[in-house]
């Protein structure tokens, strides 16, 4: 599963979640569509986001890079 699967499994929009954790909206919806490396995020934003899905942060990847 990916970040954005776990965010629609918590039933969150994005700005949602970005108030939850303080993540820009822009920032979180670069991840999801592949803009911004979701394997290069800050360990601070892995954190805030894993906290609020109920998740391990390695869940918010689909996978190891290649």
């Amino acid at each position: 599963m990916g970040l954005k699967e776990l965010r629609k499994k918590a039933g969150l929009t994005q700005v949602q979640l970005s108030k939850q954790t303080g993540i820009a909206r822009t920032t979180i919806s670069g991840y999801e569509c592949g803009q911004y490396d979701i394997h290069s995020m800050t360990l601070d934003n892995a954190l805030r986001l894993s906290r609020a899905l109920n998740c391990h942060p390695y869940e918010l990847t689909d996978g190891w890079p290649e």
